[in-house]
């Protein structure tokens, strides 16, 4: 599976399991550390299972593991870490806490596209 088709397949994932305000980040000109941060938040700790569930779920359809996974029993802020992309799952409170949209502030903010 290429890059493309993993932040559209994790996107729609999110999206269709109702994770609000969802935004992908385009690191790529900021950080080495990885290419894209999938940011989304989930009304509470089953939530935010659900959305870690349908995001592993749909990835693993395809052969992609996550190389590591933080926060899933706590349910309040979830990582699912696939190298190029992070996908990021967090409790409002804790996403306004945290504010990762604004610590990487020169990062691009996009959609997912085939293009």
């Amino acid at each position: 599976m290429d890059e493309t088709q993993m932040l559209l397949t994790a996107w729609a994932a999110v999206t269709e399991t109702k994770g609000e305000k969802p935004l992908l980040l385009d690191l790529r000109e900021l950080t080495v550390i990885t290419d894209y941060f999938l940011i989304a938040s989930g009304r509470n700790a089953v939530h935010l299972q659900a959305l870690a569930d349908a995001v592993l779920e749909k990835l693993e359809e395809q052969g992609v593991t996550p190389k590591r996974i933080e926060g899933y029993r706590e349910g309040r802020w979830i990582l699912l870490d696939y190298g190029f992309l992070v996908v990021h799952l967090m409790t409002p409170e804790d996403r306004e806490f945290y504010r990762l949209e604004q610590l990487w502030h020169g990062a691009k903010s996009t959609t997912p596209t085939l293009a």
